[in-house]
């Protein structure tokens, strides 16, 4: 797997993060609540984020910035030289680099990794709580898997105004600290159906792998 296969990777698992815990801790369930029913009020989400790993032991440390669309199911994501599209069916993954696209059959199992369930939906396959933040304009909620995962915990960063996420901080197995900061955030940005299709004809010599 390359470097930046490695990165999509880490965002998926991020991303199934998000899709927000029922919790005993009832600030935190209420707070996840008040975030995912105001994301799902919008037509769509787009966002600017940062994103860094750093590892200090095997001295890595890695900067990247991206762009995620949502508008539903579907949705559209570009990082380090990769855009990911979905339709809510089909998911398209290019490869600037070699101009290759890979096709897959989107998972839409209840625990499935996808970018739409960023910011729009929880289930109960982790535990959230409050945490202290680090600043009086966010509040901070940890949420631990209830089962066996690749990481240990992960941190979310939520405006106490807006209820909108702001950052998040995955701590893997490995050592490796992932954290992801939103620098922008648009709500309700016009979208068309051809925003979540990959259209080969702009990509001269693009080679198509079909793998569904």
């Amino acid at each position: 797997m390359t470097r930046l296969s490695l990165l999509f990777t880490t965002v998926f698992t991020v991303v199934s993060i998000f899709s927000f815990s029922q919790s005993k801790d009832q600030k935190a369930s209420a707070l996840l609540d008040q975030v995912s029913v105001k994301a799902k009020s919008h037509k769509s989400i787009k966002v600017d984020f940062s994103y860094s790993m750093v590892n200090p032991k095997a001295r890595i440390k890695e900067e990247k910035s991206g762009t995620l669309l949502v508008s539903g199911d579907r949705y559209r994501m570009s990082v380090a030289g990769q855009t990911v599209i979905s339709d809510g069916t089909t998911v398209w993954t290019y490869l600037k680099e070699s101009n290759e696209v890979q096709i897959n059959t989107l998972d839409n199992k209840d625990d499935a990794m996808t970018p739409s369930k960023l910011l729009t939906s929880y289930n109960a396959n982790y535990k959230a709580k409050m945490i202290k933040a680090n600043d009086a304009a966010t509040e901070s909620v940890e949420l631990t898997p209830n089962n066996s995962k690749n990481f240990t915990k992960a941190i979310l960063g939520i405006d106490k105004v807006k209820k909108q996420v702001k950052s998040f901080t995955l701590y893997d197995k490995g050592g490796n600290v992932f954290t992801y900061t939103i620098k922008n955030y648009v709500t309700d940005t016009p979208v068309t159906p051809a925003d979540f299709v990959f259209d080969s004809k702009k990509f001269p010599g693009v080679e198509v792998i079909d793998m569904r």
